[in-house]
């Protein structure tokens, strides 16, 4: 299956958290979208494999996502390398996405920065004629997405360009909150951290509620791109209410 978009997470929740707006609105829009998580989340405090497995399921029938997968690196301890950047590409040339979407270059979390370049890498190489991988024991085609955009995350990150997400944003809050075992729920007993604490959803809330103020909409989401954006026209520009 063909995407319009993918999105690479370097944990489950991670897309949710920070992109499922945007893959949302394009959903409506008719686009493919899908979803790959790199690690299974198996050193997090809270839950368990299984437990991550069903959350993501039910966050990515909210999403509507078209494609679901888990890479199963080992979370805490992927690297870029030869063989996660050969993983990536036979990800990437299975589902040929016009438009990449990965962690934030910069983060709290280590995975999240090493997972950035990882698929970065990926994309770029997996344009290149040479490269042999395959499916099912046969050739892949090459593929190179037209674009890899990086979300935001924990820290806080000047976007190069904003997406308004208002209309969807509560689904994208219900897709957040299928992860019930890793943010705050009185319902779920675990250890305290720090995403299950009950301000951490407030936190996501608000970035994404300055990111819309800042382009006079009520939510949006940042992105990060390192190849510069062209248009054919500025028809789709928001304009601020005044």
């Amino acid at each position: 299956m063909k995407l319009d978009f993918l999105a690479f997470g370097a944990h489950p929740d991670d897309v949710e958290l920070s992109c499922s707006g945007l893959l949302l609105i394009e959903k409506a829009n008719g686009k493919k979208t899908g979803v790959v998580d790199l690690t299974e989340g198996e050193m997090g405090s809270r839950g368990t494999i299984q437990t991550r497995y069903e959350e993501s399921a039910a966050a990515s029938k909210i999403m509507e996502l078209d494609v679901r997968e888990n890479l199963q690196l080992p979370d805490g301890f992927f690297e870029n390398n030869k063989d996660t950047q050969l993983k990536i590409i036979q990800t990437i040339r299975k589902y040929k996405p016009d438009i990449v979407l990965c962690n934030a270059i910069d983060d709290r979390h280590p995975d999240h920065g090493r997972g950035a370049q990882l698929i970065s890498d990926a994309a770029f190489l997996s344009g290149l004629l040479k490269i042999e991988t395959f499916e099912d024991g046969k050739p892949q085609e090459h593929w190179r997405p037209k674009y890899v955009f990086h979300y935001i995350q924990d820290r806080y990150l000047t976007p190069d360009f904003l997406i308004d997400i208002s209309e969807v944003f509560e689904k994208k809050l219900n897709a957040i909150k299928a992860y019930k075992t890793q943010f705050y729920n009185p319902d779920i007993t675990g250890p305290e951290t720090y995403i299950s604490k009950p301000g951490f959803l407030d936190k996501i809330i608000h970035r994404d509620s300055t990111h819309g103020g800042n382009i006079g909409v009520k939510f949006a989401e940042g992105f990060i791109t390192k190849k510069k954006l062209g248009f054919k026209n500025l028809d789709n520009l928001i304009k601020e209410n005044t």
